[in-house]
């Protein structure tokens, strides 16, 4: 029996897929989450053996998320679902150690192997999610991403620095450095910039 937790923010999607898993023999599914916060919560109480989250959700996205609960549990095993794999987020994913990602619009019958793949150890990507992250024209480093999709959420140079552990000065060199790699004059036009070229 593979036990799961499923977070999603699309209530009608989430509950159809937790109603189709639940059909599933050897799946049962612990708990529902609408957010990231309320997915931490809830791996963190049920310990399931896969989590099975959405990359994008209000306030605490997937990877933030992910983040959290895998400084508490470093070995839970994570299937992520997106509907749009950019190459950027595909590489922080997989140095959090997310083992699976899978699109949103793959049928139950797939996730449910996908799941029981992972649970025995291996890892899956997606054909489609796959080929996304092969075509990857990113100038910008890991960092400078980083601090890029900070200020696109609205925070400040200090709020920054502060949230990523990070002086103050090399917050403002890494955007620096993205504004120039960018070709824009502010960060907030960098950081722009890099989402609509799909690189945060």
């Amino acid at each position: 029996m593979t036990t799961v937790v499923l977070a999603d923010d699309e209530a009608l999607l989430r509950k159809a897929l937790a109603a189709l898993l639940a059909l599933e023999d050897r799946i049962t599914v612990l708990a529902e989450a609408e957010d990231g916060a309320s997915a931490v919560r809830a791996t963190l109480e049920h310990r399931p053996d896969v989590l099975v989250i959405d990359l994008e959700m209000p306030g605490v996205d997937g990877l933030g998320a992910v983040e959290q609960i895998r400084r508490v549990r470093p070995q839970q095993v994570i299937l992520m679902l997106t509907r749009h794999a950019r190459p950027g987020v595909l590489r922080k994913a997989l140095r959090l150690g997310v083992r699976g990602f899978a699109s949103k619009s793959a049928e139950p019958a797939h996730l449910t192997e996908i799941i029981h793949a992972l649970h025995e150890g291996r890892r899956w990507v997606d054909p489609d999610v796959s080929a996304l992250a092969v075509v990857d024209d990113c100038p910008l480093t890991e960092r400078e991403i980083d601090v890029l999709r900070a200020t696109g959420e609205g925070y400040s140079v200090v709020d920054i620095a502060a949230r990523l552990h990070l002086a103050q000065g090399t917050v403002r060199n890494y955007l620096s450095h993205a504004m120039q790699k960018t070709q824009t004059r502010t960060r907030h036009e960098a950081a722009r910039y890099a989402r609509e070229h799909d690189w945060l």
